[in-house]
């Protein structure tokens, strides 16, 4: 598979992905494909297709479409993740004007999805949020390094 240079996919990236999720890529096309199912656990089976350069509307960019047995979810216009064999996880995330949009996928088979979050929860501090936004702020913290957007100034 041919992968354009503005890609924030290479085919290093894309194995490293299989290594840290248990799974090898497949290429299938114009995407690769990953699909595993934790040893022992039957019902977390999950199946990823990361499209490197896909016509999403009238732009092109990285598209990456998560399957499970009772969603299916996508995050478009990803621009950069984060593979951590320490936590057996990938984070891609998505950006723009100020918000930031994040797809976890786990080695056991969990997923969660986060979306429009406020740039500046990223890295603030933590304990001043409320239980149920201090998740999103945590969970991607890890991918600030990755965007490029200038974070919003307080007025």
């Amino acid at each position: 598979m041919q992968l354009p240079e503005h890609s924030p996919f290479t085919e290093a990236s894309l194995s490293e992905i299989g290594q840290v999720l248990g799974c090898p890529p497949a290429v299938r096309g114009n995407h690769v494909h990953y699909e595993w199912m934790p040893e022992g656990d039957h019902t977390r089976k999950l199946s990823v297709e990361v499209y490197p350069d896909i016509p999403i509307g009238k732009r092109h960019g990285a598209l990456v479409s998560v399957f499970t047995t009772n969603a299916h979810l996508q995050l478009h216009f990803c621009t950069g993740f984060v593979a951590s064999e320490d936590l057996g996880e990938v984070t891609f995330v998505a950006e723009a004007s100020g918000k930031v949009s994040g797809l976890i996928l786990e080695r056991e088979g969990g997923c969660s999805l986060y979306t429009n979050v406020d740039r500046e929860l990223l890295s603030g501090d933590f304990t001043l949020l409320a239980p149920e936004v201090m998740l999103s702020g945590v969970a991607l913290s890890l991918t600030e390094h990755l965007l490029t957007d200038e974070p919003p100034t307080a007025s």
